[in-house]
């Protein structure tokens, strides 16, 4: 299992994060998502460092962490994987 460290770096109106994955290459993305497609994918019952984690769970059960882009905004999920929405509400 893949240890994932969520750093917030910046608040919103558009948050960023560093996501330490550890499994067992390290690497650092950094991710940033909207107050709007965050209260769109939560409705804000969970907080936004929680839905980071939970889309990498998401990337991880899908592809080597590798293979994730080094900086992305959590909205392009659904161009590479059209069930990340369904699935991470």
């Amino acid at each position: 299992m893949a240890k994932i460290e969520v750093k917030p770096l910046k608040g919103f109106p558009e948050a960023s994060f560093e996501v330490i994955v550890i499994v067992p290459t390290i690497t650092r993305p950094k991710v940033t998502i909207t107050k709007d497609y965050y209260e769109k994918l939560t409705g804000g019952s969970i907080s936004p460092q929680r839905l980071v984690e939970k889309s990498f769970e998401f990337l991880l059960a899908r592809e080597a962490n590798t293979s994730i882009l080094s900086e992305f905004n959590l909205k392009v999920i659904r161009n590479y994987f059209p069930e990340y929405e369904r699935e991470i509400s």
